[in-house]
């Protein structure tokens, strides 16, 4: 079958589902695999819970006419959102980045939402399945399309592009993350700018924060760049405070002058003057920009501030890598609190320089002064420091259902691997 003769089939379905328990009547089943899943498997069990057609790749052993056979169900899901990108000539604005992408996502969504028909990626499904799946979730009264990009490997934001074609695109940072898939920091460098390549050759336009030189390097070559910053840009602003919460002095390119959040945490500041300067640029109203990013409330485990009884809880549990994990560390030490405490989960995919990433926090947090520091998991076990160590989350819950805390800032984070969530979890 033509892939527009499935976009036709689309058009009459045009909701598409690759897991059968989240299966709506009239939906399009993609009948993917992978390591431990075969979909194939669950085809004619999708058709039954009221699937309108399953697309397979593999021949069925039951024949039926709502079953189509294509040489690979995931290329031909990603073909699909292809052609579905192509009937759109609306801005689309593809992120990515070592930290932050999903929290700027959000917050950019926020800022064009207050005054566009806007569309982005649910939650994090900023993958080889959850990107297609977003632009197929674009519906035709769309104005704005926000599409996150993730990757671990080089040649993948590469290919993302090819289907997203995106005409705007933000680089949140290039931290020390996914370095074993990446090779090392330049990697890194090299897997993100593909995003930049793919603009740099169509043209697009690039958001981009003045303050980190290797955006500069990086970003050399584009012809539309729109910077901002905390000294230079077309938005610029500033820490004003983060007790937990970030205030920003904004001291050029709008009409207010300070923005009330609540983002935990002083590294969001480049995140909050990216939203204002997409939303600025795309003329959304002064106003409409501050309001929208002020009410943005952080969710699903990334810089919430949790109050239980007299304690204050910073919960930043889905994903670590050493570039986030140093920023966290370094906030949490400049809050003004009466008593702190960190629990910190291991860290993931850092390759040969794992062992040396966990040691360099552990001198980092002998820097400071805590009432106490749980280290659990992972690479940090066998650390020489004067911390404690739990091997899982569970372990390091039961220890602090133990202490009965009063009057007390704890960080949690970790690698979401970690499953540090675990450790504020009732029962």
């Amino acid at each position: 079958m033509l892939i527009s003769e499935l976009y036709s089939l689309f058009k009459q379905y045009p909701s598409v589902q690759t897991d059968t328990r989240k299966l709506q009547k009239g939906d399009l089943f993609f009948a993917l695999k992978g390591p431990s899943f075969n979909g194939n498997e669950f085809a004619l069990q999708a058709l039954e819970a009221g699937a309108a057609y399953a697309i397979i790749d593999e021949a069925p052993a039951v024949p039926d006419s709502r079953l189509i056979l294509v040489e690979d169900a995931l290329t031909t899901l990603q073909q699909l959102a292809g052609y579905h990108r192509d009937q759109f000539t609306i801005p689309f604005i593809a992120i990515t980045g070592s930290n932050g992408k999903t929290t700027t996502k959000e917050l950019v969504n926020a800022a064009l939402s207050a005054h566009y028909i806007t569309y982005t990626t649910q939650g994090n499904l900023n993958n080889h399945i959850g990107i297609p799946l977003t632009l197929l979730r674009v519906k035709e009264d769309a104005q704005m399309a926000v599409i996150e990009m993730g990757a671990n490997h080089q040649k993948e934001i590469e290919g993302y592009c090819q289907y997203t074609k995106p005409t705007h695109g933000i680089i949140t940072n290039c931290g020390k993350a996914h370095l074993e898939g990446f090779g090392g920091i330049e990697g890194v460098r090299k897997g993100k700018g593909e995003l930049y390549d793919y603009l740099r050759a169509n043209k697009g336009t690039v958001f981009a924060f003045d303050d980190y030189d290797y955006l500069h390097d990086m970003s050399k070559g584009i012809e539309h760049i729109v910077w901002y910053g905390t000294g230079k840009g077309t938005i610029t602003g500033q820490v004003k405070a983060s007790e937990p919460f970030l205030d920003v002095t904004v001291t050029g390119g709008v009409a207010f002058h300070t923005l009330q959040t609540q983002l935990v945490g002083d590294y969001n500041l480049p995140n909050v003057l990216c939203a204002i300067t997409a939303g600025h640029y795309f003329q959304v109203p002064d106003a409409a920009i501050q309001q929208a990013i002020e009410a943005y409330k952080p969710s699903n485990s990334r810089s919430q501030l949790i109050e239980k009884g007299t304690n204050s809880i910073i919960l930043d549990a889905y994903n670590a890598n050493p570039t986030s994990m140093r920023a966290a560390i370094q906030n949490f030490a400049a809050l003004h609190a009466p008593a702190k405490v960190l629990l910190l989960g291991a860290m993931m995919e850092l390759g040969q320089e794992s062992k040396q990433e966990h040691q360099a926090l552990v001198t980092l947090l002998q820097q400071y002064q805590w009432n106490q520091v749980v280290l659990v998991g992972g690479d940090f076990k066998g650390i020489a420091g004067p911390y404690l160590y739990f091997e899982n989350a569970l372990d390091a819950k039961a220890w602090l259902q133990q202490q009965h805390f009063e009057h007390t800032h704890i960080l949690v984070k970790g690698s979401r691997s970690t499953g540090m969530e675990r450790v504020l979890a009732e029962g």
